[in-house]
């Protein structure tokens, strides 16, 4: 007699995992580090201004008042820009049973919020964006952040050149011969290999505790011109590098983003995701990026 195997079964259960799991990035850190300021207008303005030079001030005993030539503060604009998501469940896929999501809306809904997050970090330090009015048929875009940093530090003296330690040294001196107040140094993930080997540079030692957890990678590094934060962005545009203070750095938000059921035309429901948004770096002059590199 032949045994009965789950060969020849019919009607099996299937086994499937009831988590969905999703490796795509969406790490945001200037969306996460920075305030968000509301802005009433598509375009908005925002004023900047800097001290004189420090000179020799000295005069005589009892000489009249010299009237000082003063300068006007500088006025900065930037335009808001819409972003947004779509799509389309049918009324079945959110009533049948399935693995990993209670509703597959819910679950569609969360990865375009999560992909909006994205390609605003994208807007702000990912490409080099001049504003764009917009009309009728062109959409308006805002100034990227890397357009809003003045003072730039060159990699080197070819097309592109590898990061080292004595540019990132001449933009932390930049800077602060320029008064800005940087602690964070951003990087692309790339690129943290090359700061990790920072500390092996000679002449230099390295702290090992007696744990069998090896350590090759810098969070904090301490400079003769300020302690920096090493943080890494994904979607940083892979020429640059930034030297920044996060508290000189706005989102702005003119409409926040919202859902809306759109009107039914069949058996199922469309969803539209939208807001308004933009960015400010409150003085063009502080902060440093170092371009041109590989």
């Amino acid at each position: 007699m032949s045994t009965y195997t789950t060969y020849n079964q019919v009607g099996k259960k299937e086994d499937v995992s009831d988590i969905i799991s999703n490796i795509s990035p969406f790490a945001t850190p200037c969306i996460a580090m920075f305030k968000d300021e509301k802005v009433s207008a598509r375009t908005f303005s925002f004023l900047e201004d800097s001290l004189a030079d420090s000179a020799v001030n000295a005069v005589v005993e009892g000489a009249d008042a010299s009237m000082a030539t003063l300068t006007d503060a500088t006025e900065r604009t930037n335009n808001t820009q819409i972003m947004s998501k779509a799509f389309q469940v049918s009324a079945t896929a959110d009533a049948v049973a399935t693995y990993g999501r209670a509703k597959e809306t819910a679950h569609q809904l969360a990865k375009k919020l999560k992909e909006i997050k994205k390609d605003y970090e994208r807007a702000m330090v990912g490409v080099e964006q001049a504003a764009v009015a917009g009309n009728a048929t062109t959409a308006r875009k805002m100034t990227s952040l890397l357009n809003q940093i003045s003072t730039a530090v060159d990699a080197g003296s070819n097309a592109t050149d590898a990061l080292t330690e004595s540019k990132l040294l001449v933009a932390g001196q930049t800077a602060y011969d320029n008064g800005s107040d940087v602690d964070t140094f951003m990087i692309k993930p790339a690129d943290a290999q090359i700061v990790a080997g920072f500390s092996a540079a000679s002449g230099r030692n390295r702290e090992i505790s007696q744990g069998k957890t090896l350590v090759n990678a810098i969070d904090l590094y301490v400079s003769p011109y300020g302690e920096y934060r090493v943080v890494l962005n994904r979607e940083l545009k892979t020429t640059h590098a930034l030297l920044i203070d996060p508290t000189m750095f706005k989102t702005c938000t003119l409409r926040p983003f919202t859902r809306t059921l759109l009107a039914k035309n069949g058996d199922s429901d469309r969803h539209h995701i939208v807001g308004e948004v933009s960015c400010k770096h409150t003085n063009f002059g502080d902060s440093v990026k170092i371009t041109g590199l590989s």
